[in-house]
């Protein structure tokens, strides 16, 4: 085994070198930061270290777990990471599908430029649209709502209305360029399957039900398995930057009382144990997926 790895290596060592820059960055910044994780079974301070700062062992978990936090962040992370998941994950495929079957190939590429481009919008910049945007008083839709006699309702001080603002305006900045790995899939049927389809009479939406979609079924399943492995790493900058004091009920999540835990607060050890406690969910939530997909579907992440 020993010398089959050498010889590997020996055989495509140019390969190897080219990976090697990218295997030291991973390694520097994302294997040697792990020694941190000791932190959140000490009662640590900056002053002592980590060495010498002194071991509390399971106290910072449970604080988190008695918590009032507890359940409200551990509620609004389930509740936006499943939203996002039964609304991000099939439209897509849909769209996918639809631009697989457009015919014109000038509005196909405007089509699909015009659906990737709010994937390039920063999430500062997207925040700050959608706050100017879903002003009351002088927001594009309040202005439209002034003209029709109506007054349009404070969106982002409505705890209610978070969830649905942020679902929505990530999914119309991601859905584009989500659906180009399907796209990409779509792309790599054999064409015979069509023809053959063509020649038994075949309907577009029969050829979509009984080609495409099985046919993609393996590649949406990774990533299904891949998204449900971050059912509770929502992102932490665009639900910081629209959270509010009216909103917070539904907007606090895990990433944000971290950050505020560990930035503002200073309670390091509290925010380490609770962002570990995050990861070890996350992982056993990406096994047990994982497991499951591969059971039903015979397509699995390993």
């Amino acid at each position: 085994m020993k010398n089959k790895i050498l010889g590997n290596i020996k055989k495509y060592y140019q390969l190897y070198l080219l990976l090697l820059p990218s295997a030291v960055l991973l390694f520097c910044f994302a294997y040697l930061p792990m020694v941190g994780i000791v932190i959140a079974f000490q009662n640590y301070s900056p002053a002592l270290g980590i060495l010498k700062s002194p071991f509390v062992g399971m106290k910072n978990f449970m604080q988190y777990f008695r918590s009032y936090q507890f359940a409200v962040t551990i509620k609004n992370t389930l509740v936006l990471s499943l939203y996002s998941i039964l609304v991000g994950f099939p439209l897509p495929i849909l769209l996918a599908l639809m631009c697989n079957q457009m015919k014109t190939k000038c509005f196909k590429k405007v089509f699909q430029v015009i659906t990737y481009l709010p994937h390039f919008i920063s999430t500062m910049v997207m925040c700050g649209l959608i706050l100017i945007f879903l002003s009351p008083s002088s927001g594009l839709f309040a202005n439209l709502f002034k003209l029709l006699g109506h007054e349009f309702p404070n969106v982002m001080s409505s705890a209610a209305g978070f969830k649905h603002v942020y679902v929505w305006s990530d999914i119309w900045q991601h859905l584009g360029w989500d659906s180009i790995i399907y796209l990409a899939a779509l792309a790599g049927i054999d064409p015979t399957y069509y023809e053959a389809a063509t020649v038994d009479g075949a309907s577009t939406l029969q050829k979509i039900k009984y080609i495409d979609i099985p046919m993609i079924m393996p590649t949406a399943m990774v990533l299904l398995i891949m998204r449900a492995g971050s059912i509770l790493g929502i992102g932490f900058e665009k639900v910081f930057l629209l959270q509010n004091v009216q909103n917070i009920m539904s907007s606090e999540i895990i990433s944000t009382y971290v950050y505020k835990m560990g930035m503002q607060s200073m309670q390091y050890s509290l925010s380490t144990a609770i962002g570990l406690f995050n990861t070890v969910v996350n992982v056993i939530v990406l096994v047990l997926v994982n497991l499951m997909a591969k059971k039903l579907t015979d397509s699995s992440l390993f």
